[in-house]
Order: C-alpha cells, then sequence, then structure tokens
C-alpha cells in the first residue's frame, strides 16, 4: 500500500484496507507462544517497587503507549513490544525502540503512517475490541486488549506489573479515573476472574 493509499483508507474508514498492513492475529498469537511475557502498566505505584530486574528477565517485555520508565530499578529498561492507542512522539519512539507496535485502539485516525508501515505492525481488530467492550460494559484499556490477546496464546505465564486500575494514577497523564471512558473497577474485577481461571497470570 503507498501512503496516499493508506491516508485514503485511513479517511474513508477502510478497514480491510488498513488489516492488510498488519501481521495476521494467528501470527502474533504464535509469537506469544511458550513466552514469560511481562506486559507493564502505568501506574504511578509501580515506581515505588524494585522490579526492574524481574521485568527484564521475562522472554518478552511489552510496555504501553508512552511508557514511561522512571527508573531501571522499577521499570526495567527493555521494551520487545509496545501496544498503542496513541500518537507516539519521535522523542518518544527513539527513546522506546520497540522491536514491534501493535495498534489497539479502534481509533484508526490517530495510526501513522510511520507506525503503520514499522516492522512487525500489528492492527487490532475492531471485532476484538467490540466483544471485550461488551464483556466489561465500557471501552477497554489498552492494557486490558493485551491481557485478553495475550491470554487467547500458549503462552508460558503472563506478570502483569503496573496495574492497579488507577488508584494510584497514571505516570503518563494527570486525568483522574472520573475524566478516562474506562471502568477500572470492572477492568480490576475481570482481571481477578482470569487470574483465578488461569494459573498462568500473575498480578504484582
Amino acid at each position: 500500500m503507498t501512503r496516499s493509499g493508506f491516508l485514503i483508507a485511513r479517511t474513508l474508514r477502510n478497514d480491510a484496507a488498513l488489516q492488510r498492513l498488519s501481521m495476521p492475529q494467528a501470527a502474533i498469537l504464535d509469537a506469544l507462544a511458550g513466552k514469560r511475557i511481562a506486559l507493564i502498566g502505568n501506574a504511578r505505584a509501580l515506581a515505588e517497587t524494585r522490579h526492574g530486574a524481574e521485568i527484564d528477565a521475562a522472554d518478552l517485555v511489552i510496555r504501553i503507549n508512552r511508557a514511561p520508565m522512571p527508573a531501571a530499578e522499577s521499570h526495567g529498561t527493555r521494551t520487545d513490544w509496545l501496544a498503542l492507542a496513541t500518537r507516539l512522539p519521535d522523542a518518544d519512539r527513539a527513546r522506546i525502540a520497540p522491536d514491534r507496535i501493535l495498534w489497539m485502539s479502534p481509533k484508526r485516525k490517530r495510526l501513522d503512517w510511520r507506525t503503520a508501515t514499522s516492522p512487525g505492525f500489528y492492527l487490532h481488530p475492531l471485532a476484538d475490541y467490540r466483544a471485550l467492550m461488551l464483556r466489561l460494559g465500557a471501552p477497554p484499556t489498552t492494557g486490558a486488549m493485551m491481557i485478553d490477546l495475550i491470554a487467547r496464546s500458549d503462552m508460558a505465564r503472563l506478570d502483569l506489573y503496573g496495574f492497579d486500575f488507577f488508584a494510584s494514577l497514571s505516570l503518563s497523564g494527570r486525568r483522574t479515573a472520573e475524566q478516562v471512558p474506562h471502568d477500572f473497577t470492572g477492568e480490576s474485577r475481570w482481571v481477578r476472574e482470569l487470574e483465578l481461571a488461569d494459573r498462568r497470570i500473575h498480578r504484582h
């Protein structure tokens, strides 16, 4: 697809055309198989921990959006995959340097050409987003979408860091829970149910 073709498809919300830029979901699930995965949320409370070495020891480290990493001791240093729902400034792209970007947002108009043509790019299907939104009763966070995707894989283990569901707010912004369209209580309950049903999932 040319850049002009991408811009037309994005403007017309032609998701079938945009999906041609994406790795198939089956390939993403295959890449997760057998891996010990660290998924890093952006809760401010994570900065008060010393989980960095554990995070970097995972087979695959996945971070979210602008992926703040205030200290190696708390957050680690590696980023293999970046789950994105917002445009990424050049400075953050250079700092994070992910091997793969996964565009999780249903808002395709925010997707930029550089991201869409990056190596191993993945575009999360709208059907998956809608199914999770129905399950939660509210628009899911990027983290929830990633948890849902990883839980459907044959991964060996999923460790969740920095997920307190807005109890300590977010390192990536100043908004309160009331200012965002997510149901954090519902997401917390859903993740707890996943933990109880799937012993591969651990929240720290």
